[in-house]
């Protein structure tokens, strides 16, 4: 299978088949026929025995993906019905947790940015390689929103409370924060991805690994644990930002400031999620949750108001609505965990019991 001139390149090398994304003066943000077409990609390619790897990368040199296209997220919430935005996330949510699933090696090279919709097509796969220029986040509470593509099941899956520090913030993970968070798997130098891309097209996937993996450079979470542990322990954001606010380190003061800035909603409902992800087990529960969140989140003021002030008019200042923590009440946060009914994403039903894969 090749693909031409469009936003998703498609080619075979040897063993490998590889997905780029190309939208490279987008930093590769997604769309939905992105997303269509990665997944007929990994329709083929599971079934072609030609096909032994698979290989995620993004055109361009600043980063793999900066997410979802949220300038059209935010246009459809603003003068649509939302239908649209809530039908690519139906299938980008089913692409997420097909990735997760994939009975091939499925390699994701997290390059530069990634963030967001980019998270969910690499995070979720089976081998995550990080570099040192690689800055991996969940920044969707800084434009009212709250992570989704699995990515509450990722960070609620994260040592002791840097989930919560990286979800509420969305701090940019580097490489070696990346590793211990479990959002990535090995670190290779930037300059040897040329390197390791050749070498996945004729050797298998650990044999090709073993000649470029390096340690990674050192991060900041490990040294910033025991106040993020103490600190978001707490079960409110509002109590979080207490502890924040007191502690002794100048890093978490410098925290507590930033948590002040994001959508409080958004802040409260991404708490939440993620102490609700941990009690839910499957990444299939976890999406059907999140769509539930993200779809009600179309509802409410401050995604269009985040996305209008820090993509649109770029003004940095998001009006949100409530505007502190304490009129967010706890109605306005159960709201966003009603069921759909006929709507829902049913990945748990459909999922039933998913075999582990191995290769």
């Amino acid at each position: 299978m090749t693909g031409g001139d469009a936003d998703v390149l498609l080619r075979r090398t040897g063993r490998a088949a590889h997905i780029v994304l190309n939208r490279p003066r987008a930093l590769n943000a997604l769309t939905h026929p992105m997303v269509s077409r990665v997944d007929e990609a990994l329709t083929a390619w599971e079934r072609d025995p030609a096909v032994e790897t698979i290989v995620l990368m993004g055109a361009g040199e600043r980063g793999l993906s900066a997410g979802g296209d949220v300038r059209a997220i935010h246009d459809d919430a603003r003068d649509g019905d939302g239908t649209a935005t809530a039908a690519f996330w139906r299938d980008e949510y089913h692409l997420n947790a097909r990735i997760a699933r994939f009975p091939k090696p499925y390699v994701a090279l997290m390059d530069g940015i990634v963030m967001g919709g980019g998270v969910g097509l690499s995070a979720h796969g089976s081998v995550r390689i990080v570099t040192e220029r690689s800055r991996v986040a969940m920044p969707e509470t800084g434009i009212g929103f709250v992570p989704d593509v699995g990515g509450t099941y990722l960070l609620a899956l994260s040592p002791g409370e840097l989930g919560t520090h990286l979800a509420l913030t969305g701090a940019q993970a580097g490489a070696e924060d990346a590793l211990l968070c479990g959002l990535a798997d090995h670190h290779v130098p930037a300059a040897a991805l040329a390197d390791l891309v050749g070498d996945l097209a004729r050797l298998p996937v650990r044999e090709a690994l073993a000649r470029h993996v390096r340690p990674a450079p050192r991060g900041v979470l490990a040294d910033r644990r025991a106040w993020i542990d103490a600190c978001y322990a707490a079960d409110s954001v509002e109590e979080i930002v207490r502890r924040l606010t007191a502690h002794g380190d100048p890093a978490a003061r410098e925290t507590a400031e930033t948590l002040l800035a994001k959508s409080p909603t958004a802040l409260k409902v991404t708490l939440a999620s993620l102490r609700r992800a941990r009690r839910l087990g499957s990444l299939e529960q976890v999406l059907d949750q999140e769509y539930r969140v993200s779809c009600a989140a179309l509802t409410a003021p401050d995604l269009v108001e985040g996305i209008r002030a820090q993509v649109v008019d770029k003004d940095r200042g998001p009006r949100w609505a409530p505007k502190t923590l304490g009129e967010v009440t706890d109605a306005d946060v159960a709201r966003f965990f009603a069921p759909l009914g006929a709507r829902e994403l049913g990945l748990a039903a459909a999922a039933g019991t998913a075999a582990e894969v191995a290769w």
